[in-house]
C-alpha cells in the first residue's frame, strides 16, 4: 500500500454484504457461475463440490462484494463458517452444474450474512496504463527535457562523457513518475511492454552513447511504449483487508484524486 501511495489512488472500503447480497440476486450471477463451473470443470473434472465452491469465492472480486479470501482473516471468520454451515450434500463427490450453482448461492449467502456481521475494511487501489500520461509528457518539449536532463543527472558517464545504454532502464525508471509508468518490476504486463520497447532499439547491446544519442533513445522508447498502451491498455489493481479498526461511521474514505 505505501508503494502505492505515490501513484495510485487508493480507496477504503467497507464490505458489509450489501453489494454480494445485490449480486446474488442480480441478473449476472448465474450466468458467471455457470461460466466459472465450466472452467474449473474443464481445469478438474473430479474436484469436489467444496472444491469449486471454494474456488468460486476465490473468483469473486470486491466489485461484487467480496473481500479477497486469500487473506487468512477472511478465510478463517467468512470462508470457512460459511462453508461448514452448508453441509446438504457431501462436499466431497463430484457435483452437476445445477447442484453447484444451487449450493454456491447457499454458501455465498452465508458469506454476506457474516459480512453483515462482521465488516471487512479492504484498501482498494487500482490503475490504467493507457499511454496518456506519455502523451502528455512527449506533447510538451520543456517537460520532456526538463525530465529527460534530470533522469540523466545521476547515471554514470564515462571519461569522454558518455553513456552505456545498459543505463536505459535506470534513467526510465527516473522519468516514470512523469510519464505515468509504474516502476519497473512492479507490474508484469508492463514489464514486458518495456522490454518489446528496448529490444526495438537494441538496449542489451551495452554501446556508448553521447547524451544527446541517449536522450533521443530514451524518448523513442517511451514513444513506443505508449504506441503499445494505447493499442493494448493494461489495468492493475490490488485488494488489501486493513485489519485496524476504522471508525463505523466511514463507510466510503475516497481521495480527492478519481479512479
Amino acid at each position: 500500500m505505501a508503494a502505492g501511495l505515490k501513484r495510485d489512488p487508493i480507496v477504503i472500503l467497507r464490505i458489509d454484504g450489501e453489494d454480494l447480497e445485490e449480486f446474488i440476486n442480480g441478473p449476472t450471477f448465474e450466468p458467471e457461475m455457470v461460466a466459472s463451473y465450466s472452467e474449473m470443470k474443464s481445469a478438474d473434472g473430479s474436484g469436489s463440490l467444496r472444491d469449486y465452491i471454494a474456488k468460486a469465492l476465490a473468483k469473486l472480486t470486491v466489485e461484487q462484494g467480496m473481500p479477497p479470501s486469500s487473506d487468512p482473516w477472511v478465510i478463517s471468520n467468512i470462508v470457512e463458517p460459511a462453508l461448514q454451515s452448508c453441509t446438504g450434500h457431501d462436499f466431497d463427490k463430484p457435483v452437476s452444474q445445477e447442484t453447484f450453482i444451487e449450493e454456491f448461492k447457499k454458501v455465498a449467502e452465508t458469506v454476506a450474512q457474516h459480512l453483515k456481521e462482521q465488516h471487512v475494511i479492504v484498501a482498494h487501489s487500482e490503475n490504467d496504463f493507457d499511454g496518456s500520461g506519455i502523451k502528455r509528457l512527449l506533447s510538451n518539449k520543456f517537460e520532456l527535457d526538463k525530465t529527460l536532463n534530470t533522469a540523466i543527472e545521476n547515471v554514470s558517464k564515462d571519461r569522454s562523457g558518455k553513456l552505456s545504454k545498459e543505463y536505459l532502464r535506470v534513467a526510465l525508471d527516473a522519468v516514470g513518475p512523469t510519464a505515468g509508468l509504474p516502476p519497473l518490476g512492479a507490474v508484469e504486463q508492463m514489464d514486458k511492454v518495456v522490454q518489446d520497447a528496448f529490444n526495438l532499439v537494441n538496449a542489451d547491446d551495452g554501446k556508448l552513447l553521447k547524451e544527446d544519442e541517449f536522450k533521443k533513445i530514451l524518448t523513442e522508447i517511451l514513444g513506443s511504449i505508449m504506441l503499445q498502451l494505447e493499442g493494448n491498455p493494461i489495468s492493475v489493481y490490488s485488494n488489501s483487508v486493513v485489519h485496524e479498526p476504522l471508525a463505523s461511521s466511514s463507510t466510503l474514505l475516497q481521495p480527492s484524486s478519481e479512479l
